[in-house]
């Protein structure tokens, strides 16, 4: 596949995810906001309205305002921008290319929130079995955790390169 392809490939990645991430937390702040959590599946699934202003599972949030911005704004704004240089100038592998995409996106949809709504991420998602549950998440929480992942078994499973000896 030529860079060209994969570049637009990642490219049409991004718009969908993020604009996925934003489309669903606006419909997050428009209907669950101010309203008691919905439970559906014997309260498997779990929708719940909140705003984080810190990072998973709100680790941070009590941190000062100016550390806050530092730490989830201008750090991870540098980063993701390394991150997009990276996948759009080299050649890297098809699928890499595709996890790394949905990691950049769920950071630039978080960032975006965060940018947009005064430091707060909109979260809405939490799912469980009985008192076994997670945090409340967001789509873009599901972009990145998806990318990890692939990445993760990608890199467990590839098959092994062959060295070659002079």
């Amino acid at each position: 596949m030529s860079r060209f392809t994969r570049s637009l490939l990642v490219l049409l990645l991004l718009i969908l995810c993020v604009g996925c991430d934003q489309l669903t937390k606006d419909v997050a702040h428009q209907y669950l906001a101010l309203q008691p959590p919905q439970s559906w599946f014997y309260d498997t699934v779990r929708l719940q309205y909140a705003e984080n202003t810190g990072a998973f599972l709100s680790l941070g949030g009590d941190l000062s305002e100016g550390l806050r911005v530092f730490l989830l704004q201008v750090f991870p704004a540098l980063c993701l921008v390394a991150l997009a240089m990276v996948l759009f100038a080299r050649q890297i592998p098809l699928s890499t290319a595709i996890a790394w995409s949905l990691v950049l996106s769920g950071g630039l949809g978080n960032l975006l929130d965060r940018i947009m709504n005064d430091g707060r991420v909109i979260d809405f998602m939490n799912l469980g079995i009985g008192p076994l549950r997670t945090g409340i998440f967001n789509v873009a929480d599901v972009c990145i955790t998806t990318g990890v992942v692939l990445l993760i078994v990608f890199h467990t499973f590839q098959p092994p390169r062959s060295s070659v000896q002079g």
